[in-house]
């Protein structure tokens, strides 16, 4: 009889300990760092998805800025704080794969292997962008243009992973356009205007009220299938590029480290804030591109797959690392 009491009284302490183990996370404020500025798309879905998930849990979420060394900044603080599931990363490619391709080390962390996925969030696809009063209407017209000028035609970019996709793009096309990096999407906006340049590779999302007015215009987008915004505008695809596709992507990861129970927590949190009407409607009213509510197993790979691809873009288009 003591045995069987003493068996009961195990089992009801281990069932009580599991419980505890599920359910004390979390009891304080989660922080999600962001490596963009203030009031950007990214900052702006980190607030709106911050908001969600704080509901859910029933704990306030803040988001913080880190920003410079293309994201590493807020990376690095990520891998320096307590694996206890209240610090976050708000991830996109350069910081968690692109960096460690295109620049030279040492890095503050490795972006495989010391942060695990919590969830996707969004992505956007890219736009080719030429002025609103160019001649060009098409991608076909700009390459054939392109190869007849005596003057090589010259490319905005404002990301290391748009400089490469246009390294890329080069390749198929078989024509040499020249990029020139900027440190944000406005001045090249001011530019294409003032058509100080040919044309641009710019976030479809960014760019869409300078579409809608005219002042601009997209003659192709880099995404799968044409977006629902901006149905009329032809993918690079199916602009004769088969093999072209490209997005901007964000996600939640947290330090490896971190206990599955906790890591779980969070994930069926962000699945059900995703899956939401609400989420939905949120992206649509902010031309935000669409929801990517892919699990750990499936961001992982994603990343993974992202990080083999730009090695292989890297390859081909003599990118040195800087």
């Amino acid at each position: 009889m003591k045995r069987v009491s003493f068996l009961i009284a195990s089992l009801l302490t281990f069932m009580s300990c599991a419980y505890s183990q599920v359910t004390d996370y979390p009891t304080r404020a989660i922080k999600i760092l962001v490596p963009l500025a203030a009031g950007s798309g990214t900052d702006n879905a980190a607030r709106y998805f911050g908001q969600q998930l704080a509901m859910l849990l029933g704990q306030s979420v803040v988001i913080e800025n880190r920003t410079g060394a293309n994201g590493m900044i807020a990376g690095a603080a990520v891998k320096n704080a307590p694996a206890d599931g209240y610090t976050v990363f708000l991830g996109t490619l350069s910081p968690l794969g692109l960096n460690q391709l295109v620049m030279k080390g040492p890095f503050p962390y490795d972006a495989i292997t010391d942060f695990k996925p919590v969830s996707g969030l969004t992505r956007g696809m890219g736009a080719f962008v030429v002025p609103g009063n160019s001649p060009f209407k098409t991608l076909e017209e700009l390459v054939a243009a392109a190869k007849k000028s005596p003057r090589p035609f010259n490319v905005g970019t404002y990301a290391t992973s748009y400089q490469l996709t246009l390294d890329w793009f080069n390749n198929l096309a078989g024509v040499k356009f020249v990029g020139v990096p900027y440190k944000g999407a406005a001045p090249i906006f001011t530019d294409l205007i003032g058509n100080q340049l040919d044309w641009a590779v710019l976030n479809l999302s960014g760019v869409s009220t300078l579409l809608l007015s005219g002042k601009l215009r997209a003659i192709a987008v880099t995404g799968d299938t044409r977006a629902p915004e901006f149905p009329d505008i032809p993918t690079v695809k199916e602009s004769g590029y088969p093999e072209y596709s490209n997005y901007l992507w964000t996600s939640l990861y947290v330090r490896t480290e971190t206990p599955e129970h906790v890591t779980n927590i969070l994930t069926t949190a962000m699945q059900k804030v995703l899956t939401s009407p609400q989420a939905q409607e949120y992206l649509v009213s902010t031309g935000g591109g669409e929801l990517m509510p892919f699990g750990p197993v499936q961001m992982r790979k994603m990343q993974i797959d992202e990080v083999e691809r730009f090695r292989e873009i890297i390859k081909t288009s003599g990118f040195k690392p800087e």
